[in-house]
Parts: structure tokens; C-alpha cells; sequence
């Protein structure tokens, strides 16, 4: 049992302002295996003063002294990346394999590539007789799901850091254990006082004084499209910068060559990783009408070798992440049944031999179109719909037609033609044939938010563009 009922502020570990707590459940046995304090917003109020306290010391380092921390925090977080795979496995049922890989290690990745960028990244030019300078934001406050936790916080936290900003983190109440870890290892490569904070609970308790608070400056989200929608709206009476990162429908075209079969199977594993619970999955495969068949017999062999089980043992997926969770997921396959579609693999129910524990069949769908629920609501679950089409015009038809845009994938043997086809895909990324890059922007088109991660674009919205006129002599111009 963990208990964890400090906050990480001003770099001390401080009580709550009220002695409140929740309970974290093991999604595998359904068992509180944690206790965590809850924030409230005089704790809010504590860690954005405290932040704001350390804003005029760290805003004005330089970028040479920024890289020593960030590599600080890299040293330390490789020590530690046995204990945050731990913590992923008990809050959310990554299975150890999977903790322990690509988890653990796109914090990793996506630190080592901020402080690449940050060696080399012009926070200065002048333009004609204008110098522009561009200067971090200030307090920020950053809001994390519990799907991707360690991918999450990195991916705000480390641009924060490395453009000079300082923050008030609040993980996901479902995932709190590895947002703590992270907090001791900032603690421990020696982030100044204030510079990061933690402060921990839910959404009404922390979101919503944190995304509302006058001396934030802008606030980073991840999650639902809902929630989103209400930082917004928080967030607005006092004309704070909101980046989002939010829900999405992906589009996974598959075209008609000869590697037909494979990127079918490719795709079908790829839904099923992480249990389903990833923002950008390839949820809507389209093949060509003529080739359904095929794609049904591929999808039902792939899912079917798809093994699911206790994340300590060697499985390759654990449970979703709580027993709402698998209420909504069940609840939506039975939707899919009852609307229509073809069940390829799974179905509802637990898989067989798990009575206990969050556990949900990888489960295909075929012959869907895009009308149906299951075709145009997230799931968030191990669950793939897959669509026919008549025509590479139709498919991109099909894929545009969503109110998400967070990404696409294209399958093909012809490279040439699967560009032309990911340039047409409205959505703020698309992976061509399984592409991976830190380096790539990732956000959102329409109501999968606004905004960029990653790379040297995570950095762009941690920052304020300033112009200084008249800073070069006339002639300059």
C-alpha cells in the first residue's frame, strides 16, 4: 500500500491545507492499493505563489545553464526508471513489459531530445532594425491524463522547463504514483525551489482553481474533449494562453498492394496496444471494399493471438484503467452489436479465465460505416472498427468526416502514393507506414485540441514573442 500525502512545493515536501485524501485501485485486482492527498485550492494558491516566487531567478538563466538541470533530471530519471515502470504497472496496468519499455522510455526519449533542441534553440534574432526575443510565458499549469503518464508530463514539463517557465503539475487522480516519483526526481537533480511543483486531486478540487487561477499564465491539458472544453472556459476570464491536447477517431488507410495483409495485421496490434487507451490509435481501419474479407480473416487471427492477463506476468495487455472504464467500453461494444456490425474478434464480457480485474477482449469489428457510434465516438478501449472503401478519394472521404483531427496513418507499399495520401488527411499528424520521430509536432486538428508537442515545437508555446524596435541602428534596415 502506498501512501503519498505531501505536496512537492516551493521544494519542500508540505502537507495539505485539509487533511483529505483518495484511494487508488489497482486496476488488475480491483483492490485500493494507494492512498493519495487531495489538493484543494488553497493548495493551488500555495504552489502558484511559490511558483511565481521562483519565475524572475529561473526566467533569467541562460539556455547553457537550463541543459545542465535537464541533464540532472535525465541521470536521475534513468536511476529511477525501474520505480516509475513499478508505479505505471499498479495505477494503470501497464504490463511490466510494456512499463518498463515504451512507457518509462518516451519520458526518456522526449527529455534527451528537449535538451538537443534546447543546445541550439534562437531565443533571439534581429530582423531588420528589430531585435524579436522570444521569453518564456511565465507560471504555467499543467494538467496530465493517466493513459501515457510519463509521455504526458514530459512532454509539458520538460519544454516548460527548458524555455524557463515554471509550473504547477497536477497528474491524473487515476495515475498519481508516478507524478510523485517524478516530483523526487526533480527534487533530486536539483530543480530550484519553485521552479516545479506538485500539487495532487481531481478535477473539480485542482483542475479548475489551477486552469482558473489570475496568476497562471497559460495552461497545458491532456484528456477529453469535454474537458477541455470546460478549461477553456475556466481559463478564460483572465485571457490565459490554453494548449489542449485532446480526443481523436484516428483514420489508418490501408491500400490496395501486395503488403495488403501485413499493414492489416500491423494495424490491428497497434489499436490494441496500451489496451486501447491511446489518444492518437488507429481506431478506424479503411481497406477496399473488394478486400474485406481478407481484412476480416487477418483482424480475427491478429486479435485472437492478442494475449491478455495479469501485467506482472507475460501478456501483452493488462486491464483499462478503472471499473468505469470498462462500463463505458462494454457498453459500446454492445452498441456496435446492436447497431449493426460485423463482430470480427472479442465482444463483451471479460476474457475467458479473468474474473476479477479490469480486463477487456481485443475486439474487431468489420463491414462498419462511419455513421455508427462505434465509428465516430471514442472509445478509448481495445477496440477497432474497420471501414470499406470504393476509391482512394473515398477513403480520405471517410477519414475527414469526424470532428477529430488529432492523427492518421497510411499503409502502403508505394511510398509516393502514401504521401499524397497523408497530405490530404486533415489531422495534426500522420504516420506513414509506422513512422516514429521525438522530432515531429504533435497535436491536434478541430476538436482534438490546439497546439503542439514535441521537439522544437513543444517549445514554441511555453514562450512570448517580443519585439524590440529601433534596438539595431537605421541603417540595419
Amino acid at each position: 500500500m502506498r501512501e503519498y500525502l505531501k505536496f512537492y512545493i516551493g521544494g519542500q515536501w508540505t502537507d495539505p491545507a485539509q487533511s483529505q485524501t483518495f484511494d487508488v485501485v489497482n486496476p488488475a485486482t480491483e483492490e485500493v492499493c494507494g492512498k493519495v492527498a487531495a489538493g484543494s485550492a488553497a493548495d493551488v494558491d500555495k504552489a502558484v505563489a511559490a511558483a511565481r516566487g521562483a519565475f524572475a531567478g529561473w526566467s533569467t538563466t541562460s539556455a547553457g545553464e537550463r541543459v545542465e538541470v535537464l541533464q540532472n533530471v535525465l541521470d536521475v530519471y534513468q536511476k529511477r526508471a525501474g520505480d516509475l515502470a513499478a508505479a505505471l504497472t499498479e495505477e494503470m496496468g501497464a504490463p511490466t513489459a510494456l512499463a518498463n519499455g515504451f512507457q518509462v522510455g518516451l519520458g526518456a526519449g522526449h527529455l534527451t531530445t528537449a535538451i538537443a533542441v534546447l543546445k541550439d534553440f534562437v531565443f533571439e534574432e534581429p530582423r531588420g532594425a528589430t531585435l524579436v526575443v522570444k521569453e518564456p510565458i511565465g507560471v504555467c499549469g499543467l494538467i496530465t491524463p493517466w493513459n501515457w503518464p510519463m509521455n504526458q508530463i514530459a512532454v509539458k514539463v520538460f519544454p516548460a522547463l527548458a524555455t524557463g517557465c515554471t509550473m504547477v503539475l497536477k497528474p491524473s487522480e487515476r495515475s498519481p504514483f508516478t507524478g510523485q516519483v517524478f516530483a523526487e526526481i526533480l527534487d533530486a537533480a536539483g530543480v530550484p525551489a519553485g521552479v516545479f511543483n506538485l500539487v495532487q486531486g481531481d478535477g473539480p478540487g485542482v483542475g479548475v482553481p489551477l486552469s482558473s487561477h489570475p496568476d497562471v499564465d497559460m495552461v497545458s491539458f491532456t484528456g477529453s474533449t469535454r474537458a477541455g472544453i470546460d478549461i477553456a472556459k475556466n481559463a478564460a476570464p483572465s485571457v490565459k494562453r490554453v494548449t489542449q491536447e485532446l480526443g481523436g477517431k484516428s483514420p489508418n488507410i490501408v491500400l490496395d498492394d501486395e503488403d495488403f495483409a501485413e499493414n492489416v495485421g500491423k494495424g490491428v496490434a497497434t489499436m490494441m496496444g496500451n489496451s486501447g487507451q491511446t489518444c492518437s490509435a488507429p481506431s478506424r481501419m479503411l481497406v477496399p471494399s473488394a478486400r474485406m474479407e481478407e481484412a476480416i480473416a487477418v483482424a480475427r487471427d491478429t486479435a485472437s493471438g492478442i494475449t491478455v492477463g495479469d501485467p506482472h506476468g507475460d501478456f501483452v495487455l493488462g486491464p483499462v484503467v478503472s471499473g468505469s472504464q470498462f462500463e463505458k467500453i462494454q457498453a459500446l461494444i454492445q452498441q456496435g452489436v446492436d447497431e449493426g456490425a460485423t463482430l470480427v474478434a472479442g465482444g463483451t464480457g471479460r476474457p475467458d479465465g479473468l474474473e476479477k480485474g479490469y480486463y477487456v477482449k481485443p475486439t474487431v469489428f468489420a463491414e462498419v460505416t462511419n455513421d455508427m457510434t462505434i465509428a465516430r465516438e471514442e472509445i478509448f478501449g481495445p477496440v477497432l472498427t474497420i471501414l470499406g472503401y470504393d476509391s482512394v478519394d473515398h477513403a480520405i472521404e471517410i477519414a475527414n468526416d469526424t470532428e477529430y483531427g488529432l492523427s492518421g496513418y497510411v499503409a502502403g507499399a508505394d511510398l509516393d502514393k502514401a504521401r499524397a495520401v497523408a497530405r490530404r488527411i486533415r489531422a495534426g499528424y500522420v504516420a506513414i507506414n509506422d513512422g516514429f520521430d521525438f522530432n515531429c509536432p504533435f497535436g491536434g486538428y478541430k476538436k482534438s485540441g490546439n497546439g503542439r508537442e514535441w521537439g522544437e515545437f513543444g517549445f514554441h508555446d511555453y514562450l512570448e514573442i517580443k519585439g524590440i524596435l529601433g534596438y539595431a541602428p537605421d541603417d540595419a534596415s
